[in-house]
């Protein structure tokens, strides 16, 4: 069980108000992305492959809160993005599997279709969970289908249309993703892609995009985000760097 850790004054500055939609949300990211959004009592929408898988992880109840789609179709999106004030995206693709879409469908052109529609629905908020190195073209993952130059061009159409006045966006970009509770660490922010390598809780990512919403400090910016010494958190906020 996630122990309680969320202080009084965290849940009194948790100040979004409307429904997120969260793309992706029976992944491993995605499933922490839905739990922290319960912790903070936000609402939410899950727009999903699979409905089965989605009630495994979130129980029965979950059933109203589903759209079951792909990122492949348009309509299917447009269905879910009509229960959405923000957009918590956390699609990636399977880039060691041969028989799943190539990078290029997923993480460059599922992202992009996603936040065009988002935008033409007039959906101002945007969130999207991308990864380390994404402008070194030379990196190692780049072999399995040039997957962080997929990453930065859907990186660089949100950064695109949510610049405008009157939207925002935030852009996370992970190190490795490993599996623990959330607020256990000390975690090192930056911006401009310095971070070489470090990894990450899946569940602080969560947290980190979660809280994103309504700490101005991670508006209209992208940062790398890796962890550090273990230490309990009360709050992920402060380390945003100010802006």
């Amino acid at each position: 069980m996630e122990p309680n850790i969320q202080t009084h004054t965290e849940l009194m500055t948790s100040s979004f108000n409307g429904t997120v939609l969260v793309v992706g949300a029976t992944g491993r990211t995605g499933e922490w992305v839905v739990k922290r959004l319960q912790t903070h009592g936000i609402d939410y929408h899950l727009f999903v492959r699979s409905g089965v898988k989605a009630i495994e992880l979130f129980g029965p109840e979950i059933i109203d809160k589903l759209t079951i789609g792909s990122i492949e179709h348009p309509e299917e999106i447009k269905a879910a993005l009509c229960h959405a004030d923000a957009v918590i995206c956390t699609i990636g693709g399977k880039v060691t599997d041969p028989e799943a879409p190539p990078p290029s469908a997923i993480d460059r052109d599922g992202v992009i279709r996603i936040a065009n529609l988002a935008k033409e629905y007039g959906i101002k908020r945007f969130i999207l969970i991308s990864s380390l190195a994404v402008t070194k073209p030379d990196h190692p993952m780049n072999k399995y289908g040039q997957v962080l130059t997929m990453k930065l061009e859907g990186e660089d159409e949100v950064r695109r249309l949510y610049s405008e006045t009157g939207y925002s966006y935030t852009i996370l970009r992970p190190g490795g993703l490993i599996d623990g509770l959330p607020m256990m660490h000390t975690l090192v922010f930056d911006t401009g892609d310095r971070i070489a390598t470090g990894v990450i809780d899946r569940s602080d990512v969560a947290e980190a995009a979660v809280i994103s919403l309504f700490t101005p400090a991670a508006h209209n910016l992208t940062f790398e985000l890796i962890q550090s010494e273990a230490a309990q958190q009360s709050s992920l906020s402060h380390f945003f760097p100010l802006s």
